[in-house]
């Protein structure tokens, strides 16, 4: 009777040594699980409220930015602002494709386009994002806008003028099919070109 009260501890003991690493691998399986979770929903809040990747298809905004190169367009910036001249925005196009241009004319403004001058309210503004293009161009005996003049139109409350850095191969605003385009319609502000890594760069500082 003694040896068998000494022997059962021991058998207890045992039992309770098998069952614990089962509840701590259990324990340990919930807690990927609900990382991977956390995981995707922060994915999913990110990829749809906050970044999207995108990808530059066609010329329309050379020399800057050239066809396959993909970047990263912030989409909450302007829920917080308004865009300002000069950012360059992704935004949903009449024709169901996405479009990117550099923002040029805003709300109340007037906007004209004369060869290479643009003017907003009657003053000509700089553009030295294509003032290369521009000079280039011109050595070489042409204006860098081959496209018709735009005549001077005041742009709707709510609404921008949008160009192509591409002037001469641009649908734009320029464009009736296009037009001014609607803060409603403006995907983002292009951040980061992290793709080709060559190109790794910040667009707005």
């Amino acid at each position: 009777m003694e040896q068998k009260n000494q022997d059962q501890p021991y058998i207890e003991q045992d039992s309770a040594a098998a069952a614990a690493p089962a509840k701590s691998a259990k324990n340990e399986t919930w807690e990927w699980i609900k990382a991977l979770v956390i995981a995707g929903v922060l994915v999913i809040i990110i990829r749809w409220f906050l970044f999207s990747p995108f990808i530059v298809d066609g010329d329309s905004m050379r020399p800057n930015f050239s066809t396959g190169e993909r970047l990263i367009v912030n989409k909450i910036v302007y829920d917080i602002r308004s865009p300002k001249r000069g950012e360059v925005i992704v935004f949903h196009a009449p024709e169901g494709k996405d479009y990117i241009k550099r923002v040029i004319g805003l709300p109340g403004e007037t906007v004209k386009v004369t060869g290479d001058k643009v003017f907003i309210n009657g003053q000509e503004i700089d553009q030295p994002f294509i003032k290369e293009a521009i000079e280039q161009a011109n050595k070489d005996g042409h204006p860098y806008n081959t496209l018709s003049d735009y005549p001077e139109t005041k742009i709707p409350d709510n609404e921008i003028f949008a160009m192509g850095d591409n002037r001469p191969n641009s649908k734009d605003s320029r464009a009736k099919s296009v037009g001014f385009v609607p803060y409603d319609k403006i995907v983002g502000r292009a951040e980061v070109i992290f793709w080709p890594v060559s190109k790794i760069s910040f667009i707005h500082f």
